[in-house]
């Protein structure tokens, strides 16, 4: 059962805005970078894998580094530091190109990795730190859910932008394509759709779908980026020392030398 009181403490409330913008935000466009990746630059998915390992490599290993830092500030310093620099890297990630290589997004994946590595051990601490540890469970539980339904509603979200934003310019770069067509690009179908055309038109095809792709693509990353950053405000404005129960190590270290 749902116990909607724990909404009532601000830092509760702000917690689940933290983690439903950084799935909606971040996490939902992995999706697209991969898709970026592979069907546009040309990589295989291991190639596209390996090209992600700078982002995850640091991701891991801020993460307990920022775990620690807990114990010293405030987390919503974490959590709003660390979302909003992933809005950075989205931002950072604007602005691709037709023709681009894959290390435009190199500097993008670094900052997100930071900024990944920061909020995640915030966000788990903040969820079951701010109510009774009877309700500890049902507190992770939710805040899982809206992990879960961040990624749902961002996939949902930012794919409805981008397939409107591919079909509007394929319909003026490529209007002879059937509209199908434009359903296979922002599927990430890119090859297989222009095989499907006739031999004479593919190499005007192959043009206009990735700069349609690159087109979507770019509006998908601002608006992501914003989701973070209004996420990362969010969590620095309502996640307080005194919502919760224990607080931080960091936050009460003067208290017992008061004592």
């Amino acid at each position: 059962m749902l116990d909607l009181s724990l909404f009532r403490k601000p830092a509760f409330a702000g917690v689940s805005i933290v983690a439903f913008a950084l799935s909606g935000g971040m996490f939902a466009m992995f999706l697209y970078i991969t898709l970026y990746v592979q069907d546009v630059l040309g990589y295989s998915p291991l190639a596209a894998g390996l090209r992600f390992l700078p982002l995850t490599l640091l991701s891991f290993f801020v993460a307990p580094v920022a775990g620690k830092l807990s114990a010293r500030i405030p987390i919503r310093f974490l959590l709003g530091i660390g979302l909003g620099l992933v809005g950075i890297a989205l931002l950072l990630m604007h602005g691709v190109a037709l023709g681009d290589s894959w290390t435009t997004l190199l500097a993008g994946f670094l900052v997100a990795g930071v900024g990944i590595g920061m909020v995640n051990p915030g966000i788990a601490q903040t969820a079951i730190g701010v109510v009774q540890p009877q309700k500890a469970g049902m507190a992770s539980g939710i805040n899982n859910t809206f992990r879960q339904v961040g990624i749902a509603t961002g996939v949902a979200g930012l794919g409805a932008i981008f397939q409107s934003q591919v079909s509007s310019s394929l319909a003026a770069s490529a209007p002879q394509a059937p509209p199908s067509f434009a359903d296979a690009v922002s599927s990430g179908a890119i090859q297989s759709a222009v095989q499907a055309a006739p031999p004479g038109s593919r190499a005007q095809l192959v043009t206009a779908a990735n700069q349609a792709f690159i087109s979507g693509f770019n509006d998908i990353l601002l608006v992501g980026a914003i989701v973070a950053l209004v996420g990362a405000v969010a969590g620095f404005a309502l996640v307080r020392s005194r919502d919760f129960v224990t607080q931080p190590a960091g936050e009460t270290a003067a208290e017992p030398a008061a004592a």
